[in-house]
């Protein structure tokens, strides 16, 4: 019984979690939406970033606008950022970890393109340097965080966007980020070719 009874509370734990993100967070899940949305109806793209597994989360938010979400449909430009293994080392043995993100957004970021940003504790240098280089090159900023991310919060402009996950615990705050991208998903599928 005792494995059951944890297995429950893990459930109730991440329920509780969703709950308070969605309560706090409806208004700007549907604003960050608009935001993505806005690039891509202007022909832009979408640079995703993170690192560990936000970085998979990235990748998962990325592959799901490039091949599909629900239904079949055209692929949506996004990127993730710190995939390619010979660019990341390099950058990172030529300089450091801090520029792996920002070096590569100063290349191919565009005015207008939007950066997405997972980070389960938004203290990572290379995070902050990412979203200077998105500022230096006038993209907008979309985080997706958890409770100690005053290095992110504070960066952001006052029309960019921060989910931030009112959680301590990593597992729940992973959880609760991979349905915040599903929704952001869903909402740009809706916003794009209806339901």
């Amino acid at each position: 019984m005792e494995l059951e009874d944890r297995i429950i509370n893990l459930f109730h734990n991440s329920m509780d979690t969703n709950a308070h993100t969605i309560e706090q967070y409806t208004p700007l899940i549907a604003h960050a939406s608009e935001l993505i949305m806005a690039s891509l109806a202007s022909e832009l793209k979408v640079l995703c970033v993170g690192n560990g597994g936000s970085a998979a989360l990235a990748q998962h938010f990325s592959s799901l606008l490039l091949n599909r979400f629900r239904h079949e449909r055209p692929g949506l430009p996004a990127l993730t950022i710190g995939t390619d293994s010979a660019a990341l080392t390099g950058i990172a043995e030529e300089g450091s970890f801090s520029d792996v993100y920002a070096k590569q957004i100063r290349a191919i970021g565009q005015p207008g393109d939007v950066l997405l940003v997972i980070s389960n504790q938004g203290k990572s240098n290379s995070l902050v340097q990412a979203i200077q280089s998105a500022h230096d090159r006038d993209m907008s900023v979309i985080a997706i965080t958890g409770s100690q991310s005053s290095n992110i919060s504070a960066l952001l402009r006052p029309d960019e966007v921060e989910i931030c996950v009112p959680s301590e615990d990593n597992a729940m705050i992973y959880g609760a980020h991979l349905l915040v991208l599903h929704c952001l998903c869903d909402l740009i599928d809706y916003q794009l070719f209806g339901a």
